[in-house]
């Protein structure tokens, strides 16, 4: 008893016209919806357009069509009695002892569907008539969430608690029907008699995944950003949809149980905005200076001032300007430059009365020219100064 496969793969008008009458989905259904009943179609030129038949009812000997993205299920007293998610035209035949009750396709799909049937299936034998309702498979799209206040999180990366605002959309799959069905749709729908629409302001159900997603916001933020394989950046979740997605839907499981109770589970993300407060933003400020002097472009950003700070040393007369480029380089060896002493007994050769200022103020202590060259190998092994520099000081410190 159950179902009995008789087209499969994809099918279209020609089965309308193979068949005298038939079931299918209703037409002008939104992307949203989620659950709806089957309804009764038209022959020949008038298929596509519903019957007087009571729609989401089948008797024994109904054609079915199952299109691409959907699953049939069907149901006697709230219990199931059928399930398929090939695409493909099926009859419903409960005397057939050949037929099956469930075509889920294989794979993943195929193995949490046979769980599940194994614990929700009809034990009794069914009767003539069965509810026919469709669950859609594919991806759910528009489902929204946003905050009205800050919601704040650890992060790593700031090493401190951050808050924002955010606001986006994500799409929804069912990935076990039975278990939807079963423990988070309304009876209306079970019976036939509604559609069931996530998005839809009139849908409690929907308003609940609203606020629980909202609840998850805040850990799923705090699971992206710490984790290191995102690179611990913000920046980066309005980027990764599907990356952020999986956080969002380990949140969600986490505190409401939606793959293992529901069936349900989120696949991607679109975050519209978040507006951080007014520490994150200074926070964010400050890390953006630090990123730009930083590694390679903060060294360089050094080298081309301590260059600079060298020639306009060199084209100043005397040694008050490697005196001066020594104070800007904080010390960093060439500010003790001076000009050579005289060898050790010899008496330094005396200044004309003309070239000797009226007060000339004392003179530093000389430093070692070999201390001073010492400093200024250091500095061109460390690629601050060039070697036209280093021979410029090598050359003073020699009086060459």
């Amino acid at each position: 008893m159950g179902l009995f496969q008789a087209v499969s793969g994809a099918v279209g008008g020609t089965l309308a016209d193979q068949w005298l009458d038939f079931h299918g989905v209703p037409d002008g259904l939104p992307a949203t919806a989620a659950l709806f009943p089957a309804v009764a179609k038209g022959q020949n030129a008038d298929r596509g357009s519903n019957t007087r038949g009571s729609d989401g009812v089948i008797t024994n000997g109904s054609k079915i069509v199952v299109p691409e993205g959907y699953g049939l299920v069907l149901l006697e007293d709230g219990a199931f009695t059928g399930f398929a998610a090939e695409p493909g035209g099926y009859i419903w035949d409960s005397d057939e002892t050949a037929s099956q009750s469930v075509f889920s396709g294989g794979g993943l799909v195929d193995s949490i569907v046979r769980q599940s049937w194994e614990r929700f299936k009809f034990g009794g034998r069914p009767g003539s008539q069965q509810t026919a309702i469709f669950v859609a498979l594919k991806e759910l799209p528009n489902n929204r969430f946003g905050t009205q206040s800050e919601i704040y999180w650890d992060d790593a990366f700031l090493n401190t608690q951050v808050g924002a605002i955010t606001r986006g959309t994500y799409t929804l799959k069912i990935t076990d029907p039975l278990t939807f069905i079963r423990n988070f749709v309304p009876a209306s729908v079970i019976g036939g008699r509604a559609v069931f629409d996530f998005t839809d302001i009139d849908n409690p159900a929907g308003e609940q995944l609203f606020n629980e997603v909202v609840g998850s916001l805040a850990p799923a933020f705090s699971m992206y950003t710490n984790d290191p394989a995102k690179g611990n950046r913000i920046a980066r979740l309005q980027q990764d949809s599907v990356g952020f997605a999986q956080s969002l839907s380990a949140a969600v499981e986490e505190n409401y149980r939606w793959r293992t109770d529901r069936g349900l589970e989120i696949v991607k993300t679109a975050i519209i905005s978040i507006e951080y407060d007014e520490n994150t933003r200074e926070l964010l400020r400050n890390v953006q200076r630090a990123d730009a002097l930083s590694g390679s472009r903060g060294n360089s950003n050094l080298q081309a001032s301590v260059a600079a700070g060298i020639e306009a040393a060199g084209e100043n007369a005397g040694p008050g300007g490697l005196v001066g480029m020594g104070m800007a380089t904080g010390g960093m060896g060439l500010g003790g430059l001076q000009q050579p002493t005289a060898p050790q007994g010899q008496q330094p050769p005396a200044a004309t009365p003309a070239a000797a200022p009226a007060a000339a103020p004392a003179e530093p202590a000389a430093e070692d020219p070999m201390a001073m060259l010492k400093r200024a190998k250091d500095m061109l092994d460390a690629g601050l100064i060039t070697q036209e520099d280093y021979d410029a000081v090598k050359a003073k410190a020699l009086g060459l």
